[in-house]
């Protein structure tokens, strides 16, 4: 970067403002998005490193973003659990397989016990529509 590029403007002799060619200012937007987007990446890097976070393997990502309505069935499958074995471990003794062929939508209460269980957020079995 060349510093004649830039103009300083000052007020009370102190410098206030720098006014830089569109080109320059553009790179720098450039830059920014860069550096921001490795510092998420290392972050995500830190919090699998810290068993915060964990990836997700290619399948259940395919069925998640193909719109695959049974979201707490893709997570089940995924931890390698029955319904009963869900139901037993998480308290819902009944309404799992409801909740997972769309009957019903399960109460806030349910899904949160689910959801820990399946070690996932609560957002992960709402589908968005």
């Amino acid at each position: 970067m060349m510093t004649n590029q830039v103009e300083v403007i000052e007020k009370d002799g102190r410098p206030t403002h720098a006014v830089v060619p569109i080109d320059l200012y553009r790179r720098l937007l450039v830059l920014a998005e860069d550096a921001e987007d490795i510092r998420a990446a290392n972050d995500a890097l830190d919090e699998l490193a810290a068993g915060q976070d964990e990836l997700v393997p290619a399948e259940v990502a395919h069925r998640l973003l193909q719109g695959e309505k049974h979201r707490l069935r893709i997570w089940r499958e995924h931890r390698g659990l029955t319904q009963t074995e869900l139901g037993a471990i998480s308290g819902v003794q009944q309404g799992i397989a409801q909740i997972e062929s769309g009957r019903k939508t399960g109460s806030i209460e349910t899904l949160k016990k689910l959801s820990a269980v399946l070690r996932i957020d609560i957002d992960d079995l709402v589908a968005a529509d």
